[in-house]
């Protein structure tokens, strides 16, 4: 240990006078050197997400979008895996039908002669919330205005006409036929019953294809639906025999219901040719209206219609529309008299068809102002349902549901039989029930489209004595 220590004594001093020695060496400063060669820039940060990503863009939109029933409605999650119905319901199957421009026809299987509706999703993509890639399929792809293109604006081929027919709503760059995709009539086809068919003459019957309404508007009182004798019919009523709930794109088309001959000309109001749907639904927002709530009302959204309902006329009252003469809720010819017209023609009808069943209504009533989308729109409060007896849908209809399901229970069945039989129907009646669910079903009592809801509900009316 002594010997370590001794080592150290002597290595220290030496170590000291080392470092002054270089210490020592050093000498003044000298001229800074020339500049070295500047690097390459690096690449600029990314800073578009702000330029939408703010509160005057896309946070103001998601605050609206949360109001609108695409958001909150529950169709996405209630029609999930349906590759029938979430073309119009899902995110991922409607970019889907859009993207592989899957065609709205009927084709005719040559082994079971019946027809199938070719316009579907596939399993892997029926499901998806509706956001706002369904609408703009562009987003985050180039971060620039382009990213905000909509995922459609050609020509609609509507599947209520087998693909044969379409709309095309040009203005402002077709954007309406966006909306149209979807909001659209489903078609009504004849039974697909393969336990009914015994003759070839029932396989043409039932297979399956769509009905077509010029031959109820060409033969009115040719008898359509047979009570007497269910062989001879080719659809059977039920509580849901109905053009679905898209039937505002058709009404605002000017086209889609049965056209009877009348005094009424099947023309358009210029709605259709110089508004879009987004000029109304989509106006500067007042209360819970407008924006990105695609809702026209600005209160009551979720109920009907009511005393203290309001309403966002801001896209109304633009230059190019009624700027001149703006409109309010408390306007006559162009608000508050179209739409009581309407409505008492609705009522005109509703009374004609329940006339049918002999004392007892065949439509259906819906007093509840939050499950019937059309509370209000007529005195009854008619949902365009029919009233017919289902377990499932309508437990209490007042009508025998001509076609039970096989899964009924033995009570359900004996409930069903006890009931009367539902009336026959001309071709007039059934033409009829339609036009009252297209005059109905479109929301808006005529403003979408006045000329042509009361062509519809005239020359309809003026069939009955």
């Amino acid at each position: 240990m002594k010997n370590v220590f001794r080592l150290a004594a002597m290595i220290l001093p030496i170590a000291i006078i080392a470092l002054f020695f270089v210490s020592s060496c050093e000498g003044p400063r000298g001229p800074a050197g020339a500049d070295g060669q500047d690097g390459v820039d690096g690449v600029d940060a990314n800073e578009t997400c702000k330029q939408c990503h703010n509160p005057l863009s896309v946070d103001k939109i998601q605050a609206e979008y949360e109001f609108s029933k695409h958001s909150w409605g529950e169709a996405a999650f209630e029609e999930a895996g349906n590759t029938t119905c979430t073309p119009c319901h899902a995110d991922r199957a409607f970019r889907y039908v859009v993207e592989n421009n899957v065609p709205a026809t009927f084709t005719l299987n040559a082994t079971t002669q019946k027809y199938s509706n070719n316009y579907v999703t596939v399993a892997g993509e029926s499901l998806g919330l509706i956001d706002c890639a369904t609408c703009h399929s562009s987003l985050h792809t180039a971060y620039t205005d382009t990213d905000f293109v909509f995922t459609n604006t050609a020509a609609v081929s509507m599947t209520m006409w087998k693909g044969a027919k379409s709309i095309n709503l040009t203005q402002d760059g077709g954007v309406s036929n966006l909306c149209v995709k979807c909001h659209q009539p489903r078609p009504l086809t004849k039974a697909s019953l393969t336990d009914k068919v015994t003759t070839d003459a029932d396989s043409l019957r039932f297979n399956g294809d769509v009905l077509d309404y010029a031959g109820l508007a060409s033969a009115p009182a040719d008898t359509f639906w047979y009570n007497y004798d269910l062989s001879r019919n080719v659809i059977f009523p039920s509580y849901r025999t109905h053009v679905h709930y898209g039937v505002v794109g058709a009404v605002y088309a000017g086209t889609g219901g049965v056209e009877f001959a009348g005094t009424e000309a099947y023309n358009s109001s210029t709605h259709t040719t110089v508004a879009s749907c987004p000029d109304c639904h989509m106006a500067d927002v007042y209360q819970r209206g407008g924006g990105h709530t695609f809702f026209m009302r600005g209160t009551d959204v979720e109920l009907g219609l009511t005393s203290s309902t309001t309403w966002n006329f801001n896209g109304c009252n633009v230059s190019g529309c009624h700027s001149a003469a703006p409109i309010s809720a408390t306007s006559t010819t162009k608000w508050s008299t179209p739409r009581a017209n309407q409505k008492t023609k609705l009522n005109t009808l509703a009374a004609k068809l329940n006339a049918l069943g002999g004392g007892t209504k065949i439509l259906h009533v819906n007093t509840d102002p939050v499950t019937n989308l059309w509370y209000g729109m007529t005195t009854d409060n008619y949902d365009g349902y029919l009233d017919i007896y289902d377990p499932s849908t309508n437990a209490t209809g007042a009508w025998r549901n001509p076609n039970p399901s096989s899964s009924w229970t033995t009570a359900q069945k004996n409930t069903n039989n006890a009931l009367p039989d539902f009336p026959s129907l001309t071709k007039r009646d059934m033409g009829a029930m339609i036009n009252f669910q297209f005059a109905l079903r479109e929301y808006s009592l005529g403003i979408h489209n006045t000329t042509y809801t009361n062509a519809l509900l005239t020359n309809t009316i003026a069939l009955y004595p």
